[in-house]
């Protein structure tokens, strides 16, 4: 009785077989990439077209600007990545220049209230002043803008960064990382325009009289994020974060 596939013969043909399939899978793996830089290279060239149409619109109508931002996101495409500096915003918007001045802006005015605000601004405020220092032929900004502008700014490794403290929206301009106090803190005083003591964290936080001293005093003292008012009709003594607290100027 004789075996079958026993031999050089039959191992030959296996071998055989084995090549005729990865070669095979090789060619259908260029052909998919073949296809998919095809299908890109049609995708980028509409894109374009469709941007440098409505390339006004895009830059002066920030709702049409949010929605063009939307529909890059959903499709994962990112307007500030790309081959060139500026990303697809410079190479087929033509509006690295206008991002990029915003960013200035943003870091103007973050570095001219961080004496008092200690490197922490809440959105809206934010939004205020650089539409006032834009004035008025500079069109409308929105918190989407001035969260990609700050991305633009994270290679310069200035530390700015947008947190979220108790629901609310912030952009911190200092390396320094806020610990869970200071968090707490800062969502404390939001609720109370800016003004917190003591009680409150011990009665609200469930914290000890020296856990609330000490986040307090190192959040003035150390850190330059309140201002200490010992003269408080109220309290006797209180502490203020500017930055939760409304400003008119």
């Amino acid at each position: 009785m004789h075996r079958r596939g026993v031999g050089l013969a039959a191992f030959d043909r296996q071998e055989q077989s084995k090549r005729s399939f990865a070669e095979l899978s090789s060619a259908l793996s260029q052909s998919q990439v073949d296809h998919l830089h095809s299908q890109l290279s049609q995708f980028r060239t509409a894109l374009a077209h469709f941007a440098s149409t409505h390339r006004d619109s895009i830059k002066n109508d920030p709702s049409f600007r949010h929605a063009f931002q939307q529909m890059c996101s959903s499709i994962g495409v990112d307007p500030l990545a790309g081959p060139r500096k500026g990303g697809w915003w410079a190479e087929m918007l033509g509006l690295s220049d206008w991002q990029y001045e915003l960013g200035v802006q943003v870091v103007d005015v973050c570095v001219s209230t961080r004496e008092r605000n200690g490197g922490l601004i809440e959105m809206s405020e934010l939004l205020r002043l650089v539409s006032r220092l834009r004035g008025v032929m500079g069109g409308v900004i929105t918190e989407d803008d001035v969260i990609r502008s700050i991305k633009t700014l994270q290679p310069l490794g200035a530390g700015y960064q947008v947190v979220d403290i108790g629901g609310c929206t912030m952009i911190r301009s200092v390396v320094k990382e806020l610990d869970e106090d200071q968090t707490v803190i800062l969502a404390v005083a939001q609720l109370n325009g800016g003004r917190i003591v003591e009680d409150q964290l011990i009665q609200q936080k469930g914290w000890t009289r020296d856990r609330a001293r000490a986040a307090l005093e190192n959040m003035l003292l150390r850190d330059g994020l309140c201002w200490l008012d010992d003269q408080d009709e109220e309290f006797g003594r209180s502490y203020w974060v500017p930055s939760a607290m409304q400003w008119d100027i």
